[in-house]
C-alpha cells in the first residue's frame, strides 16, 4: 500500500492559530503530509498569526525550511481559484504552481470556482480551457501537477470533473478527489473514484455526518471541511480498496483537532488492514 496521510490545515481554522502552530500540531497527532492553502497579497489575520493561510508572497524556501522543522512534507497546495475569470485564475495558478515547486508539493488543487452570473455554460467551457491551457505549459516546465476538485456546480458531478479535467490534452492535468463534496452533492462516491481513478493525483479525505447528508445532500456542491473519517457515511475500507495501488496522499479535511486526531487513527487501521 502506497498510499500516505496528510492533513489539510483547515483543521486548525477555529483555533485562531498561525500556520506554524498548526504545523506543530498536525506533527504532534502524527501526520506525515500537511496541505497548507495559500493566498495572494497579504492578509490580516494571517498575518497576526490568528490564521493558518500562507501568503504567495512569502519566501517559499522559508515555508520550505519550517516544514522541514516540523518533520512534515506538503502534499500538495489548497490553492482555488476561479478558472472561469482568467484574469484571477492565471496568475494565481501560476504563483502557486511556482511556489508548490519551491516547497516540494507536487500538485496545486483547484475547482472551477463560481460560474458569472453574466457568462452562459456553453461559453464557460471556452473560458476554462484558455485557462488551463495557458496554466498547464507552467506545470509542465516546473513538473507540478493541477488537481480539479468536485466542489462547484459544473464538477460536482463525475461528469463534468472529467470533462474540466480533460480539457486541456496535458499528463500534468489531473484530479483531486474529495469523497464529502461528491457525496454531498448527491453523487456515489465509490462510483466517482473508479471513474477518475486514472487521473487521481490527491485525494481529499472527507467523511460527512448522517445529520449533514440528511439536511444537505443534493442541495449543495460541498462543504469546507467534514468531520472525523470514520465518524461519517463514507466507507473508508472500500475507498481503500478501490485505490488499492495508489500512490499519493489521503488529505483528511476536518473541522477540529480531535477530528484531526481520530481520523488518522481510523485511516491507519482501515489502511493497514488493505496493505
Amino acid at each position: 500500500m502506497s498510499i500516505h496521510l496528510g492533513i489539510n490545515m483547515e483543521f486548525v481554522r477555529h483555533e485562531d492559530k498561525s500556520f506554524a502552530a498548526g504545523l506543530e500540531l498536525a506533527r504532534q497527532i502524527g501526520y506525515e503530509y500537511c496541505e497548507p492553502m495559500v493566498h495572494n497579497g497579504r492578509e490580516l489575520l494571517s498575518e497576526a498569526g490568528y490564521f493558518h493561510s500562507v501568503s504567495l508572497d512569502e519566501d517559499p524556501l522559508e515555508i520550505k525550511d519550517l516544514l522541514a522543522q516540523h518533520g512534515l512534507k506538503a502534499s500538495g497546495l489548497s490553492s482555488h481559484t476561479p478558472l472561469m475569470r482568467p484574469e484571477i485564475s492565471v496568475p494565481y495558478l501560476e504563483k502557486a504552481i511556482r511556489f508548490a515547486k519551491e516547497i516540494g508539493a507536487p500538485v496545486v488543487n483547484t475547482d472551477e470556482g463560481i460560474r458569472p452570473s453574466w457568462l452562459p455554460l456553453d461559453e464557460a467551457w471556452h473560458v476554462m480551457k484558455y485557462t488551463l491551457t495557458k496554466v498547464m505549459q507552467v506545470a509542465a516546465r516546473h513538473g507540478i501537477y493541477v488537481g480539479i476538485e468536485p466542489h462547484q456546480s459544473i464538477s460536482k458531478t463525475t461528469a463534468g470533473l472529467l470533462r474540466i479535467a480533460t480539457l486541456v490534452d496535458s499528463p500534468w492535468l489531473r484530479v483531486n478527489y474529495d469523497t464529502g463534496n461528491a457525496y454531498l452533492a448527491g453523487e456515489d462516491p465509490y462510483q466517482g473514484l473508479q471513474a477518475v481513478r486514472e487521473l487521481l493525483i490527491h485525494v481529499h479525505a472527507k467523511d460527512i455526518t448522517l445529520q449533514h447528508g440528511e439536511a444537505e445532500r443534493g442541495k449543495v456542491t460541498g462543504t469546507p471541511v467534514g468531520c472525523a473519517c470514520g465518524d461519517g457515511v463514507i466507507d473508508w475500507s472500500r475507498v481503500a480498496a478501490i485505490l488499492k495501488g495508489f500512490n499519493g496522499v489521503f488529505s483528511v479535511e476536518c473541522g477540529t483537532v480531535e477530528q484531526a486526531r481520530r481520523s488518522l487513527e481510523h485511516l491507519n487501521h482501515v489502511l493497514s488492514l488493505v496493505a
